[in-house]
């Protein structure tokens, strides 16, 4: 077997000494360009999307992780709810001169047209609960209206029976659960929660996303049914 030289040897020292400062090189330059938390997701596996390489978004993973740690219970009776407990329909709780109400659907609605007083007039809704699209016309009010994710008499049942008035006021007004939706749809949910009532599929990942953000800062717990609902609808998120 023929013998390495010292010659050779000082070679394959030097090429190993190349290669590592090249791989250190890209490293440094992979830091400079994703960012360090970009580097991380890339070295364990992760997009640069922070989409988990075969798996659910990181969006979707936190909101798994939120859901098992929402207790659950059992709703209370239906009977004593009245919606003045969560203060007067569509306030300006942001002081920005607008109601509630039309803060909503300028936000939600595309191609608005926007009156005095903040007023939307018209505008274009992709409907999240349907997936069909509304010309909304103020003429016709109750074509798109105001949900709450997280309906009151629910959130009454589930403790929201036991807040100040000042947290009610504030959890009927929270822009994180309202969204601008199809009227007929909006009733048909009615104040029903995940386990009875479900958008159309293309939205559920994004109405689980919700539903369990509110829920979570509010403190609020589950029924067991809708604990579940919220789990199938988080498996339709990519």
């Amino acid at each position: 077997m023929p013998r390495t030289s010292t010659r050779d040897r000082r070679k394959t020292g030097a090429f190993a000494i190349v290669v590592a400062v090249i791989a250190l090189a890209a490293f440094l330059l992979m830091v400079k360009e994703e960012g360090l938390q970009g580097t991380l997701r890339v070295l364990t596996g992760e997009e640069a999307t922070g989409t988990p390489v075969g798996g659910e978004s990181a969006d979707a993973q936190e909101a798994r992780s939120a859901l098992e740690e929402i207790p659950v219970a059992e709703p209370a009776p239906r009977g004593d709810y009245e919606r003045d407990e969560f203060g007067s329909s569509w306030i300006d709780t942001d002081d920005n001169g607008c109601s509630t109400r039309n803060d909503v659907l300028a936000r939600d609605l595309a191609d608005t047209d926007v009156g005095q007083d903040c007023k939307v007039l018209g505008g274009v809704l992709d409907d999240p609960y349907t997936g069909e699209t509304i010309d909304f016309s103020a003429d016709d009010p109750q074509a798109v209206q105001i949900d709450h994710v997280v309906p009151l008499s629910l959130a009454w049942r589930m403790g929201a029976s036991e807040w100040d008035r000042d947290t009610r006021v504030e959890f009927a007004n929270d822009p994180g659960n309202l969204l601008a939706a199809d009227g007929p749809a909006n009733m048909s949910k009615g104040d029903a929660g995940p386990g009875e009532w479900q958008p159309y599929e293309g939205f559920q990942c994004d109405y689980a996303l919700a539903y369990i953000d509110v829920t979570d800062r509010y403190g609020l717990p589950l029924a067991q049914e809708d604990h579940d609902g919220l789990g199938d609808m988080l498996d339709t998120c990519a």
